[in-house]
């Protein structure tokens, strides 16, 4: 009996043999899908994502279809490597792909006997097939199929590459979860370093996720993590890579990370999106000419650009600082008597245009953006709405206005939460439209030492509309130098009044800003709409003596060789693109220089200690709905805008919400530590130019003056008669002038 069974077991064996063999047959022969050649083998390419740079050689993220940076063997810590042979394949130097004891225990135990924790049995190079080309479907014989031509393409593998070769595709192709694939990703990930600075037991946490890359997270699943990364370097000590009282000190350090998550929480956010747009502008125009293209996606392209990794920097540590302890002030406003009454209208405005209302007090956990750090909390819709709109928001921009290379880009106060990029939000400028009023009157004549009428003044025929000074102060006369640099809004109404529409209406469009410039003296105190894009780059114009610039992002594109595919020249503009005299520039620069020194930005000097060249202008829109800085230098342009999603939502008095108390010092704290870099002294007023800037600020009206002003004018009038009485002041003044220069 016991013969004939042995007897039937062996033809059993002998068919099942057969069977066995003639199924290997048929997937080598592409029965089940045709297999990849050796050729294909060769040609493999990995996708890797371009890396971004600042100029300093800061990388500021990646643009990726898949996130992975390829390394080459020599990059490759050895201990990272023996983690891996002694976690995942221990014979791997002595097989050539393929470990038949393995394999019989995946084919009994897996297979045969459906047991699924026997284990995978695959070699690093099997696993490597896995990745390279990854898996199909074939009903109940899916796991045989799959594991047979992982077997034959990792015998081929073995004959096309090295066995260094091998380790080096596998740690490059293998994912490690959040959508990162490849060892140098990773580590950036989780270690913030490269792959060539990691430590033995950070090394061993990364080896210990390959098993299950979500349940062995470190950041999700610290237990898990800690656990699998003791069973690597216990591993590392079983093969002898680790000697005993290494492996037991490094099981008792505890488990730390410096996570860093560029993609969602990088220093440049904002600035990467319009960086992938030049990009793939420059790449198209490329692809167009050559017989190679290039995958912004997928080539791993090394991206220069020129922003300033420091300035960046020092702008975001300027927004927290600055921002952190305003938005408190501003969330304490609104939380009782008259403004928390103007909140809540505005929350259920919001919940029943939305839909919302019937879920308004449904409450779920969700991630809380604080200046002091995100946090989870419980929260219900009414309350996220209301949170939403007390936020503080703010943009702000640097560049060269020489070259336009910017220099720095925040676009809000968080990617991730907030990712409409600020620096394209169109809001009413206030007074830093004032400069582009004044430049157009010195392009027709005017000059600095003209003075201004700063009686009070009615229009009867715009609705009996009173601009009113800051300080409510009314008589006399200011220079126009005076009464830029202190943002006098009388003075300013009455240039206005003085000034050609059309010629404003020419300096506006040639300056190009986006929306129309209506025709109302309301206009001369900036209720006309801009971005900070648009605004940096009118300021850069005044800056560089009347030029027009365009932003510019990228300095360089490269193949990951080295071979450059783009370089930008970054040369002064020229003529063909002025769009202001040097002559009107250089004036008006001495005027904002004034307005820095001695008027409304003056406390960039005396609180914060910026002492280098700048000339500059704040602004303040009606209610103090936003705040706006803007200062210059020959060699930088920087501006800022602060204010909350809807103008209803602001602080209620100067002292929080004018340009000088909200917006200047976030220019001033991105300034402090970079003062010497960006120092640039202005270039000499001529000296023909001089003497038409020497003049009292302020002067009072002669006494025959104001007896005949005190019969003759009146407060209130229309538009029309204010110009005419403008002109007469002005042409009286001049004439007074000249009289007393002879």
């Amino acid at each position: 009996m016991l013969k004939k069974l042995l007897k039937y077991f062996s033809i059993l064996i002998v068919i099942g043999s057969i069977l066995f063999g003639l199924f290997i047959v048929a997937v080598y022969k592409g029965a089940f899908g045709e297999l990849h050649t050796e050729e294909d083998l060769k040609d493999f390419k990995n996708q890797t994502a371009s890396i971004i740079y600042a100029d300093n050689g800061e990388i500021l993220g990646k643009f990726f279809a898949e996130n992975r940076t390829n390394i080459q063997f020599e990059q490759l810590p050895k201990q990272l490597v023996n983690a891996l042979v002694a976690t995942e394949d221990a014979r791997y130097f002595e097989h050539e792909g393929v470990d038949s004891r393995s394999m019989l225990r995946v084919l009994f135990k897996s297979i045969l006997l459906n047991n699924k924790n026997a284990g995978g049995g695959s070699t690093i190079t099997q696993q490597l097939a896995k990745n390279m080309y990854g898996r199909e479907r074939f009903g109940p014989l899916t796991m045989l199929v799959n594991k047979t031509k992982e077997a034959i393409l990792a015998t081929k593998l073995e004959e096309v590459y090295s066995k260094e070769e091998i380790l080096t595709l596998y740690l490059n192709t293998v994912p490690f979860g959040e959508n990162i694939y490849g060892i140098e990703a990773a580590s950036r990930r989780f270690f913030n370093k490269p792959v060539t600075d990691i430590k033995i037991e950070e090394a061993a946490v990364l080896i210990g996720m390959l098993k299950a890359n979500t349940y062995y997270n470190p950041r999700l699943y610290p237990d898990n993590a800690l656990q699998r990364r003791n069973v690597v370097l216990s591993q590392m000590e079983k093969y002898e890579y680790l000697n005993s009282s290494t492996k037991d000190s490094l099981q008792q350090l505890p488990l730390q990370l410096d996570y860093a998550d560029l993609e969602s929480e990088g220093p440049a956010n904002y600035f990467l999106v319009h960086v992938k747009k030049e990009a793939q502008q420059i790449l198209d125009k490329y692809n167009k000419d050559k017989e190679e293209k290039y995958d912004l996606e997928k080539d791993g392209l090394i991206i220069t650009t020129t922003l300033d990794y420091t300035l960046q920097k020092q702008a975001l540590n300027a927004f927290k600082k600055h921002l952190g302890s305003m938005q408190k002030k501003l969330s304490n406003e609104y939380r009782n008597g008259n403004k928390k009454n103007i909140l809540e209208n505005l929350v259920n405005q919001e919940l029943k245009s939305s839909g919302l209302s019937s879920k308004a007090n449904e409450r779920k956990n969700i991630e809380i953006f604080d200046w002091n750090g995100f946090y989870i909390d419980s929260i219900s819709v009414k309350d996220s709405i209301r949170n939403s709109l007390t936020l503080l928001h703010a943009g702000l921009l640097a560049m060269n206005p020489q070259t336009g290379a910017v220099k720095a880009w925040v676009g809000g106060i968080d990617y991730k939460t907030q990712p409409y990029d600020q620096i394209f939000a169109q809001r009413q400028i206030a007074s830093t439209f004032k400069p582009i009023l004044y430049v157009t009157a010195l392009e027709q004549g005017a000059s600095p030492c003209d003075y201004l009428d700063n009686d009070a003044l009615t229009l009867t025929d715009f609705d009996n509309w009173q601009p009113q000074n800051y300080d409510n102060t009314t008589g006399g006369n200011y220079s126009m130098a005076a009464a830029l640099a202190m943002s006098k809004n009388i003075p300013t109404v009455n240039l206005y009044l003085q000034t050609s529409t059309e010629e404003l209406q020419k300096t506006w469009k040639d300056l190009e800003f986006s929306q129309p410039l209506e025709n109302k003296p309301s206009v001369a105190l900036g209720t006309a709409s801009a971005s900070i894009y648009e605004l940096t780059k009118a300021y850069a114009s005044f800056a560089n003596n009347g030029y027009s610039i365009e932003p510019k992002l990228i300095k360089s594109i490269k193949k990951s060789d080295g071979t450059v595919i783009f370089e930008s020249t970054f040369t002064n503009p020229k003529e063909s693109s002025r769009k202001l005299s040097k002559n009107s520039t250089q004036l008006l620069t001495a005027m904002l220089q004034k307005a820095i020194d001695e008027g409304t930005g003056a406390s960039i000097r005396s609180t914060y200690g910026i002492h280098m060249p700048l000339a500059g202008k704040t602004g303040t829109s009606q209610d103090y709905a936003d705040a706006w800085f803007a200062a210059y230098n020959p060699k930088l342009v920087i501006v800022t805008r602060v204010g909350a999603s809807l103008p209803v939502i602001h602080f209620t008095s100067g002292s929080e919400g004018s340009g000088s108390k909200l917006a200047l010092p976030i220019v001033a704290r991105t300034l402090q530590y970079v003062q010497k870099k960006y120092s640039a002294p202005f270039e000499p007023i001529p000296d023909e130019l001089i003497e038409i800037t020497d003049c009292e600020d302020y002067t009072e009206d002669s006494g025959l003056e104001k007896f005949f002003e005190g019969i003759f004018k009146k407060d209130k009038t229309t538009l029309d008669k204010a110009k005419k009485r403008a002109e007469r002041k002005a042409k009286r003044k001049q004439r007074k002038a000249a009289k007393n220069n002879l």
